[in-house]
């Protein structure tokens, strides 16, 4: 069988771990960078009458106090 992680993993899981596998490999400097990329933020703004808000970024790594800012998805 040549994919044996279809019955196991999702494609989205598979490739999330083979990129952990791959940052790992990697010397220093290289994994710094890739681990960096690898960060997201979240932006949002609320839109009323057409108009949109200001915009509010979530963003995990300026987060002091991880407990603080918890949103439901």
């Amino acid at each position: 069988m040549s994919a044996t992680w279809r019955g196991v993993f999702t494609f989205n899981k598979y490739s999330q771990i083979t990129a952990g596998a791959v940052r790992k490999s990697l010397k220093e400097s290289q994994r710094l960078a890739a681990e960096k990329r690898g960060i997201t933020a979240l932006r949002y703004q609320v839109w009323e009458n057409g108009k949109g808000g200001e915009q509010i970024i979530l963003d995990p790594a300026q987060d002091s106090d991880p407990k603080a800012n918890k949103a439901a998805v």
